[in-house]
This record gives structure tokens, C-alpha cells and sequence, in this order.
């Protein structure tokens, strides 16, 4: 028998280990972003997502076809009331990106990387308020201990953290949009890195 040509997922019997898991790994690679944008620092902001729209559409655009999704994503395309949403979180998502780039390279990275310490509650708050989910008093405990938390934090630096916030809403606002839309997550990153490609393709050309 042959090995498959593309690895398998992980795949977790119990949905809650999965979530956790996913959660232990985006959260250590976007803890080393900053490192990378530091280095960026003499590219301009928009430039540094621009490069990361464009090829970020390539290598999806690639694992959609290795995947055998092509004619979803030509279904998705095809649909343009599913197209207007693809647009509004296309432009959620690149404008969290802008920000949290632009904040790293103004050396406002303490701000920007409390927004995504904020991010879990607003996830929490953003549950309950519009998924409709319940939380048992353990789990309110601990929210409230984390909310403590980011509020010393917050006081400790002295200054209104409207970076945090944008970037823990925006990013929460996109995940619940993303969520009540109900499709698979690369597809949908694909559909809107794609939208966005040809803009910022443009501007680096030009």
C-alpha cells in the first residue's frame, strides 16, 4: 500500500481535546509573529500584508486543488450573496492583519498581543450573546478570573488599549461570522484571500 500523497489530519475523538489542541497551536505560532515583523520593520505595513494576501491566496488556492475542493470554491464564487459576506470578512480579517502588523512595527506589541490575550473572553462573550452556548460556574470563574486578569493588565499599562480591543473584536467579530456561515475554514480563507489578491497584487506592482 502507498503512503497518501498529502498527510492526513489529526483527527480527536473528543471535540473539546480538538479545540484545545487547535487553540495550544495557533496561539504559538501567532506568538511568534511579532519576531518575524520586527524584522520587517523597514517595510512598510501594507506592503507586509500585502505580500501576505497574495501569497497566502496562493498556497490556499494549492491546497484547494490538492484536496480535490476545486469546485467548491467554483461554487462559492458562482454565489453572490455568499460573495458580499466572503467581502465584509475578507475585509475583517485583512484589516485585523493591518493592524496587528502596524502595531508590532510601532513597537506597540505589549497592546497588540493583549488584544489577542482579550480575544478568548470577547470569543466567550460573543457565545453566549449570539451562538446561544451556557457556561457552567467553573467555566464563569474562570472567565472572570482571565477578565481580572486583562484588567490589571490594562490598568498596569496606563494607557486605553483601543489596539487590544480592535484587534480582540475584530478577530472575534470574523470567527462568529465565519461560524454562522458554517464552512470549512479553508475554503473559506481561500474565497477571501482570493477576493483580495488581485488589490494587492496591485499594489505591489505598483
Amino acid at each position: 500500500m502507498t503512503s497518501p500523497r498529502f498527510p492526513l489530519p489529526v483527527r480527536f475523538a473528543d471535540p473539546t481535546l480538538a479545540g484545545i489542541a487547535s487553540a495550544l497551536g495557533c496561539f504559538s505560532f501567532w506568538g511568534l509573529f511579532p519576531i518575524y515583523f520586527k524584522l520587517l520593520g523597514h517595510v512598510s505595513a501594507l506592503e507586509v500584508l500585502a505580500h501576505r494576501v497574495f501569497w497566502s491566496a496562493v498556497l490556499l488556492l494549492g491546497l484547494i486543488m490538492a484536496q480535490g475542493q476545486w469546485p467548491a470554491l467554483r461554487a462559492e464564487f458562482r454565489n453572490r450573496r455568499r460573495l458580499r459576506f466572503y467581502l465584509l470578512t475578507a475585509l475583517l480579517i485583512s484589516g485585523n492583519w493591518l493592524l496587528y502588523i502596524w502595531a508590532v512595527q510601532q513597537g506597540r506589541i505589549l497592546e497588540a498581543s493583549l488584544g489577542y490575550y482579550i480575544n478568548p473572553l470577547v470569543n466567550v462573550l460573543l457565545g453566549v450573546l449570539f451562538l446561544h452556548e451556557r457556561l457552567n460556574p467553573r467555566q464563569w470563574m474562570a472567565v472572570a478570573l482571565a477578565a481580572a486578569g486583562v484588567l490589571v493588565l490594562v490598568i498596569g499599562h496606563g494607557v486605553w488599549p483601543w489596539i487590544s480591543l480592535t484587534l480582540a473584536f475584530s478577530f472575534g467579530g470574523y470567527g462568529l461570522l465565519r461560524k454562522k456561515a458554517g464552512q470549512a475554514a479553508t475554503l473559506g480563507l481561500a474565497v477571501e484571500t482570493l477576493l483580495l489578491a488581485p488589490a494587492a497584487l496591485l499594489f505591489l506592482i505598483v
